[in-house]
């Protein structure tokens, strides 16, 4: 049995987590902590909670996690206040799966540039893994510490990623457009997500500047060994959950839709969670699931990919268990379907 700590347990990507972790065979949820100090049991924070897991928030405290025999960690907290906590927690020993963004990014001026600070964790972020199973899964499985990807990045990566592999499409062409539901902007009230200000309303943000462009750059470069370029613009839609992103690309040569979908299910043949469809996808297809479904259409001589996820299952908490399981030794699928 592996035991786990949760780290900032009253978010949405926290009880997706702790959801998923009660249907695990292999995992106690052994400590869940909390930045009020009334320290809630978890069951007051999410009623969806009661009488299945009967549990207190409590302070942190990472020498008390280990003495607990805590194997890992799943920070779910802001970027900065995370790596504050972590760093605290990987000289212990204890292995760590992020979901903040403090280590996704590897170049500390790019973070300091789409942060606006810098970066809160130098010393361990040269010795974190992008959590992104399809594309370093080798490395995740012996890793201490796994910055886990961003939801945006994972449409992006793999609506792209066998194309971009093979060099079959112009590299600094690439357009992503992007609908997220609104829990993609967590729990924490703000205006744009207040109930009369996003229902009924449709809207970009941070066009041209989202922090996720150089998550999905980093990564589409690392796969092609060269500079890729993307122009990345995210939407919020006035649903819960879900996320839709269509993208276009520009082919070096002519290419047949049966050729496309030729390609695609040859590359992900042995990823259980990417489903590759002729339909075109929705989100409710996908709702709490941890796929990916992606369809491909050629229109007008480009290359039209869509692809539908959960942004808090795969596109968070669905992802963490999956790198956890790797991680770990478990089977990757194990409690994610």
């Amino acid at each position: 049995m592996t035991k786990v700590a949760i780290l900032g347990g009253s978010g949405y990507t926290a009880l997706e987590l702790m959801k998923i972790f009660l249907r695990h065979p292999e995992v106690q949820i052994e400590a869940i902590t909390s930045r009020d100090k009334e320290f809630p049991h978890i069951a007051d924070v999410h009623p969806s909670l009661a009488k299945r897991l009967d549990i207190r928030c409590e302070v942190f405290d990472a020498r008390k996690l280990k003495d607990r025999g805590v194997d890992c960690v799943f920070g779910c907290l802001p970027h900065g206040a995370s790596a504050e906590s972590i760093k605290q927690i990987l000289p212990l020993g204890m292995r760590v799966v992020d979901l903040s963004a403090d280590y996704r990014l590897r170049s500390t001026a790019e973070f300091q540039k789409y942060y606006g600070e810098p970066h809160h964790d130098i010393a361990n972020l040269a010795d974190a893994v992008y959590g992104f199973p399809e594309v370093y899964g080798d490395k995740i499985t012996a890793a201490k510490l796994i910055a886990n990807p961003g939801c945006y990045p994972q449409t992006g990566i793999i609506g792209l990623l066998p194309l971009v592999a093979a060099k079959e499409v112009d590299l600094k062409n690439i357009i992503i457009d992007s609908k997220s539901g609104v829990s993609g902007a967590g729990r924490t009230p703000k205006l744009n997500t207040h109930f009369p200000e996003c229902n009924e309303n449709f809207s970009a943000y941070n066009v041209g500047k989202h922090r996720h462009t150089p998550e999905i750059e980093q990564t589409l470069g690392d796969v092609a060994g060269e500079t890729v370029e993307v122009i990345f613009t995210p939407h919020l839609v006035p649903m819960d959950r879900g996320m839709l992103s269509t993208i276009y690309a520009v082919p070096k040569r002519s290419f047949t839709e049966p050729e496309l979908y030729e390609m695609y299910r040859a590359y992900y043949a042995s990823n259980p969670f990417v489903r590759i469809r002729e339909a075109l996808p929705t989100t409710k297809d996908v709702t709490f699931s941890n796929y990916l479904d992606i369809a491909l259409r050629v229109v007008r001589g480009k290359i039209v990919i869509l692809v539908c996820i959960d942004n808090l299952v795969r596109g968070a908490s669905g992802v963490a268990v999956q790198n956890f399981n790797r991680m770990f030794g478990y089977v990757e699928t194990t409690a994610l379907i």
